[in-house]
């Protein structure tokens, strides 16, 4: 109860004094003489005081006196304002009823048009303009007011940054460039980069956002990968690191990281780099990098560096995946030349890519990726190399769609190489390859992809399996060769369980063609457990008697979890099953010349049996 005695005339007060609230910000009351600042001031605020201090004393008899005076006060200032007496209180005076209209209706809002016909200049009627347009007053900005503007700018942002990674990023970017050089801001980003990966990236042009196609641009780069020493990380002293500088400024560190170089270096510039970014795909753990494009690539790739044991796997050094392994949506490369060095004291020649396009490219499935690009062409070692999808009739049908469900194949990728040197596939090989010296190959390959099991053909699919396992269990295997330890996650060959799971497969239909080609017999006699030992000299001797060409066809059916983490033709063992299919078929090529030869003896058996008979005849019908 005194809470509310002290506390209401200061409320009726704030009321008398907001009434009258103009729209420029100065406070005018019903007092005639206490307006604004000076109403608070001899009003309000002694009110206040007076209260609180009445309050702490807890003197409710001194709070009801005064406050019967201050409604007495007030009564009568109220009267001499509206312009009546104690004795025509009650009654109704026109002069009193329009100070009533006068004191309700007088202040009116301002418009936003008033505003600016009072406005002097461009910056003070922009200043109008904005405060209207956020605010629909011309009031001060308050507290409030920035935390709203502050609040709005942390939510769009982070909205930008969930909906439109690239242009979050490429705003960013303008931001900084526009406060810094722009050669520091690539400097500082290079560094970034080499600092916490592997690479030593230097970008000597600036880094843009490409607002027009929506990427962000890097310009003249230069990525390196090289052995550089690199020390860990110790606690200790500053007296004992000085130490250490100055009595072991010449030794090698004991703490630093050797390095021996045994993977690819290389030393590439790029003329432009175009990525498009995707917070999705990040928080999947994919990688930021949804579109990547490369354009003006030249550098040297130097693999001399690269050793292994001579009884290593080719499997041990595929890729084990990890979270954050980039799934690129979709990659473009074209104008590449590069230099390629490797091992073994290999000739160095150039690779060279005109064009390359793929729909997706992953980490995790890198070669695989690579044989099923829409579009590649190249050089490689002056051999021309193609990959395209293939056409056929079907394509150019207009009811295509309609026999789309009954077609087997996803797709049919054409591989295709011209005029290879024999020596790129002949290098550290025991097959039929590496006993071929000198000659050239030309190898067409299609790559063929099953539809989903919804829209499989089963009996084609499961006669193609058939025939694989089929083949492979007549395969030669030879007993004189140990088993090596076989790879419990690798599918090296299809096996009946196979049957269930029909569409984890790929199927390559490889024809090559051996031109003028030249072999020799193993000095050492090649451990593969397919190789018979007694046709090693025949095949040879049927390889050297083919002046032209040799024409081989084979049909590769392999799961495709060998292209799991596999970054090359070694690892997926795919070169393996190549050399196997072509020794298959020298092996029915020397069969077939001996049976062909076998035929010849008999053929001339007969026909000199035959003269023979014909002679002894005629020496009878002479006698």
């Amino acid at each position: 109860m005194i809470y509310f005695r002290a506390i209401r005339p200061l409320q009726c007060s704030l009321l008398r004094v907001n009434r009258g609230l103009c729209t420029r910000g100065i406070f005018s009351t019903p007092y005639p003489n206490y307006t604004g600042k000076l109403a608070f001031q001899n009003i309000i605020l002694p009110q206040i005081r007076h209260y609180s201090k009445s309050n702490q004393d807890g003197n409710e008899n001194n709070i009801s006196e005064e406050y019967k005076k201050h409604v007495a006060d007030n009564k009568t200032s109220r009267n001499e304002f509206l312009g009546e007496s104690e004795s025509t209180s009650g009654k109704t005076d026109p002069q009193r009823k329009a100070n009533i209209d006068k004191a309700t209706h007088e202040v009116k809002p301002v418009t936003r048009e008033q505003l600016l016909s009072k406005a002097t200049n461009f910056f003070s009627r922009m200043r109008i303009r904005l405060k209207w347009m956020l605010k629909k007053s011309n009031r001060p900005f308050n507290t409030d007011d920035y935390s709203a503007v502050f609040s709005w700018l942390v939510m769009g942002n982070v909205l930008l940054f969930f909906l439109a990674t690239t242009t979050f990023f490429s705003l960013v970017i303008f931001t900084i460039n526009t406060v810094f050089a722009q050669e520091f801001v690539a400097r500082k980003m290079g560094e970034f980069i080499t600092k916490n990966s592997n690479l030593t990236v230097t970008f000597e042009s600036a880094v843009v956002p490409g607002w027009s196609d929506g990427r962000i641009s890097f310009r003249k780069c230069f990525v390196s990968r090289r052995p550089k020493s690199s020390t860990k990380f110790t606690k200790g002293s500053q007296a004992e690191a000085y130490a250490a500088s100055v009595h072991g400024s010449n030794d090698t560190p004991e703490d630093e990281v050797y390095d021996d170089g045994n993977y690819t270096q290389y030393d590439l510039t790029i003329e432009e780099v175009n990525i498009s970014l995707s917070f999705n795909k990040w928080v999947n753990g994919t990688g930021m990098v949804e579109n990547l494009e490369i354009k003006g690539l030249r550098g040297v790739v130097d693999r001399g560096h690269v050793h292994w044991d001579l009884d290593d796997d080719a499997t041990n050094y595929k890729n084990v995946y990890q979270p954050g392994d980039f799934e690129i949506n979709e990659f473009k490369m074209e104008d590449v030349l590069f230099k390629l060095i490797q091992p073994s004291g290999f000739r160095h020649f150039d690779v060279a890519i005109y064009n390359c396009e793929l729909s997706k490219l992953r980490k995790h499935w890198l070669f695989y990726d690579f044989l099923n690009a829409n579009i590649m062409s190249g050089s490689y070692d002056n051999a021309l190399f193609t990959v395209h999808k293939k056409q056929r009739l079907d394509d150019f049908n207009k009811d295509h769609s309609k026999d789309e469900m009954s077609d087997t194949w996803k797709r049919i990728t054409r591989l295709r190489v011209d005029s290879l040197e024999i020596d790129h596939l002949n290098t550290g090989l025991e097959g039929p390859f590496g006993w071929i010296t000198s000659g050239k190959v030309d190898m067409i390959g299609d790559v063929m992809v099953p539809q989903d099991n919804k829209d499989l053909n089963m009996s084609e699919l499961v006669t193609i399996i058939a025939e694989s396992i089929k083949k492979e269990a007549n395969r030669y295997r030879n007993p004189e060769v140990p088993k090596k330890s076989s790879h419990p996650d690798h599918h090296m060959r299809l096996t009946s369980s196979d049957y269930t799971d029909i569409s984890k497969y790929f199927v390559l239909d490889l024809t090559i063609r051996l031109n003028n080609v030249r072999a020799t017999v193993p000095f050492q006699t090649p451990e593969l457990s397919y190789i018979n030992y007694a046709l090693i000299r025949p095949i040879v001797a049927y390889i050297n008697s083919k002046n032209t060409f040799i024409e081989v066809k084979s049909r590769i059916v392999k799961n495709i979890a060998d292209f799991s983490g596999s970054w090359t033709v070694y690892d997926s063992l795919l070169m393996d099953d190549i050399s196997e299919e072509v020794y298959d078929n020298f092996v029915d090529y020397v069969a077939d010349e001996e049976a062909r030869v076998a035929r010849m003896k008999k053929v001339g058996f007969w026909s000199i049996q035959l003269l023979f008979q014909v002679i002894v005849f005629g020496l009878g019908a002479l006698t």
